[in-house]
């Protein structure tokens, strides 16, 4: 993606009053006056620590276990994704793990991984920040 493709996404999000985080990509994120910028689980680099942005600029960051949590706090990010949840994958947590990694942060926590509307209810039982996922946001196709 370039920045002209960028700057069109920045102008539609902005006409919608949609935020729009850049992934990964900080410098860019802060030169071009985004809202924020996401900071994936594999990104152990420290070096926008030495930038200065607008006070509304926010840092997203991920994390699937205790040393990438810890990472991302002196990353300095304001909300840490922890995941997955309910998604049975390679970093799959349930929810018991979920809760005692949640607890080991004072950042704000944001559940992802195979959220949906069938199992919704179940983030009502523990205290987080908010949720994402695809497959809660996805429209089902046909009758």
């Amino acid at each position: 993606m370039n920045v002209r493709e960028i700057l069109k996404i920045k102008k539609y999000c902005s006409k919608k009053r949609i935020k729009f985080y850049l992934s990964n990509y900080y410098k860019i994120a802060v030169k071009l006056g985004l809202d924020g910028v996401y900071i994936p689980s594999f990104n152990k680099d420290f070096r926008h620590l030495s930038y200065s942005n607008k006070r509304s600029f926010l840092i997203l960051g991920s994390a699937h276990n205790i040393k990438e949590m810890r990472i991302k706090e002196i990353q300095n990010v304001n909300s840490i994704f922890i995941s997955s949840i309910f998604k049975k994958n390679k970093n799959f947590l349930g929810i018991y793990k979920f809760i005692k990694l949640k607890k080991l942060t004072k950042r704000k926590v944001i559940a992802l991984g195979g959220i949906s509307k069938s199992n919704q209810k179940k983030l009502n039982l523990i205290s987080i920040d908010g949720f994402s996922g695809i497959s809660y946001f996805e429209q089902k196709k046909g009758p």
